[in-house]
């Protein structure tokens, strides 16, 4: 050997997975590997683009992008890349930058397969073993559809243009003009940035508006403009993908839609930047769950909804897109099942807001769910006034959506039990009580409850409450550590050796329950660190962004829950789909001899990384004595 070739030796045989390897196997790989050298900002894979070798940093840095070009990992000396591409037809899946002057080793394609063939722990290495490696499952999943991936704020393409509430009609119609935009958002001038529960938008005014509510009434411009914007604004936050704006505008018949972040306008999308992207399973259902006018007509559109599951699974549609969309077909049935209750029982006597909680509120609801919902009332409440009204409306709301595929609540937690049918007053009070009096029961609660979401009537209330739920919550930390001490109740299922354990009785003998033993519990102590750093985010992979954002997990091991997240739930909902094509009755559990090699590999990895954050979070909120 050549005095190069004997550094290429020594310098692979220290880096796994060479390490490992043979020293013939060694010396046959250094005599075959090709030196190449990229100067700074020099791209070296391109995504698409042909790919015959390994790739091995020898000294240098380099990144590792997705698609769309959001940074995906840094990698420096010993590092390898290039290997989805390897695995995966020889096209580049990830492209990779120089970000100083970098020597790498190339690896022949042809000696990377006998590797593979060769040696289990070489190809565990370059395919599943570690986060790393499930993070590029993940990332290589939801790469394959770009509607999935594609949030709001994308379609972006200026700053929103405001106007205060109290211009002129004239001025806000000259503006727009200006401007050339199709929408105003109306701003309080006298709105206070430190106030955390007001909101410094008041308003939208669009061009329909000015030709509807002025020109048409013969209404003096001079007059302010908010006498004609309309106040109740319809908004998405900044993280909402694509799919979620298009059904937010099937669903309360808008055309605008003011993006938010932290509730300040970054801009405007319109229905024609939603067409550019709109898929073919475009969830129509959504609209037409709208048009029925009886709770029987609303049945046979429930049977619809497994058809569309089925179809979204088969287009590669992610867990977060799946859930969210599941989540706001749910949230649909129960407003419309509401406005059939007020027509039927005439319009309530004091206001009211109708909540979902857990998965729905979540956005996170599969197909195979129950209700859990409630009422928040107004602090008139009077049950010998107002009593016999409530109840028949919740019990037409549950009745309805039992109708309609949603199940009852086996814990009872439904409207339709006065327990939880309570005062804006009462509500405060009783998540005081559970925040300051963790009890087993208040804890439990916490699990259900502390994922609300407003659906219908005085959806405020709800996000109020909220506001109310994080503030006490964040400066408890008692509650915080009997509420981390509960979410590691219920493990992964994983035994010493890395086996699955199995559950043991019941219908289900011999399976594992992928929401029981995986999503839940990653939802469980999620919610936790999100709780601790005041998140306002109710979906659990935002919520795990916000976690992130505040710093307070090990580097690396927020995104690692993300990926963990993701497969176990891709896992879920596949196994859901085939059950449901199959004519079989859809479930949370899967048995072992119905995994992929692919799936049996990755869910191990998952429920590691699982495992791992619950072994944090005991010395995160209580200093290991959990």
């Amino acid at each position: 050997m050549e005095a190069e070739q004997l550094e290429i030796l020594s310098f692979i045989s220290q880096h796994p997975p060479f390490s490992a390897l043979p020293e013939a196997t060694l010396q046959h790989i250094a005599l075959n590997v090709e030196v190449a050298y990229y100067r700074a900002d020099h791209m070296i894979l391109t995504t698409g683009a042909s790919i015959h070798d390994l790739y091995m940093i020898r000294s240098g840095a380099v990144e590792i992008y997705r698609r769309k070009g959001e940074l995906y990992n840094r990698m420096d000396e010993g590092a390898l890349f290039g290997q989805m591409g390897l695995l995966m037809s020889n096209k580049v899946r990830m492209s990779a930058r120089a970000i100083e002057d970098t020597l790498v080793y190339c690896i022949p394609e042809a000696i990377f397969v006998q590797l593979c063939d060769e040696f289990d722990t070489f190809a565990d290495f370059v395919e599943v073993e570690d986060s790393a490696r499930l993070r590029n499952v993940v990332s290589t999943h939801a790469a394959e559809n770009d509607l999935t991936t594609s949030k709001v704020r994308t379609l972006l393409s200026r700053d929103p243009i405001t106007i205060a509430c109290d211009a002129s009609i004239q001025s806000a119609a000259q503006l727009m003009a200006e401007e050339n935009v199709s929408a105003l958002l109306i701003v309080n001038p006298e709105h206070d940035g430190d106030d955390e529960d007001s909101d410094p938008l008041v308003g939208i005014i669009t061009d329909r508006d000015l030709c509807s509510r002025v020109l048409a009434q013969g209404l003096d411009t001079a007059h302010p403009v908010s006498e004609v914007m309309s106040t109740e604004l319809i908004s998405l936050d900044h993280n909402a993908y694509v799919f979620e704006a298009m059904l937010t505008m099937l669903r309360y018949n808008v055309h605008h839609l003011p993006v938010l972040r932290n509730k300040q306008p970054l801009g405007i999308i319109g229905l024609t930047d939603i067409v550019r992207y709109e898929s073919q399973n475009s969830l129509l259902i959504v609209s037409t769950i709208f048009q029925q006018h009886t709770v029987e007509e609303l049945q046979l559109v429930s049977e619809q909804v497994k058809h569309c599951f089925v179809r979204m699974v088969n287009e590669d549609a992610n867990a977060h897109m799946v859930g969210s969309a599941m989540s706001v077909i749910g949230r649909s049935f129960k407003q419309r099942l509401a406005e059939l209750a007020e027509e039927q029982f005439g319009p309530p006597p004091i206001p009211y807001c109708l909540l979902a909680m857990g998965s729905m509120a979540r956005d996170e609801q599969l197909i195979v769910t129950d209700q859990d919902n409630a009422l928040i009332l107004d602090d008139s409440y009077d049950e010998a006034i107002h009593g016999d009204y409530f109840f028949r409306l919740a019990t037409f709301i549950c009745d309805g959506l039992a109708a309609c595929g949603y199940s009852y609540c086996t814990g009872d937690v439904m409207a339709t039990n006065p327990q939880w049918r309570k005062t804006r007053s009462q509500w405060e009070d009783c998540f005081a009580d559970w925040i300051d009096d963790p009890k087993p029961q208040a804890l439990l609660n916490s699990s259900i409850f502390f994922d609300l979401d407003g659906v219908y009537g005085r959806e405020k209330w709800a996000e109020q409450l909220n506001s109310f739920i994080i503030r006490r919550a964040r400066k408890n930390n008692r509650f915080l550590a009997c509420l981390a001490r509960n979410a590691i109740n219920r493990t992964p299922p994983l035994g010493f050796f890395k086996d699955f354990v199995m559950e043991q009785d019941g219908r289900h003998k011999n399976s594992i329950n992928l929401k029981r033993r995986g999503t839940a519990p990653l939802a469980d102590l999620i919610r936790v660190h999100a709780l601790a750093v005041g998140s306002r985010s109710q979906n659990s992979f935002e919520r795990l962004d916000d976690v992130i954002e505040a710093g307070i997990l090990p580097k690396g091991r927020g995104q690692d829950l993300r990926d963990a997240m993701e497969l176990i739930y891709m896992v879920r909902i596949r196994h859901q789909a085939l059950d449901i094509e199959a004519d079989i009755e859809a479930d949370n559990s899967i048995e072992p001899e119905n995994m992929s090699d692919f799936e049996r590999r990755n869910l191990k990895a998952a429920f590691q990384i699982l495992s791992n954050a619950q072994n944090f979070i005991k010395f995160r909120y209580q200093g290991g004595r959990l």
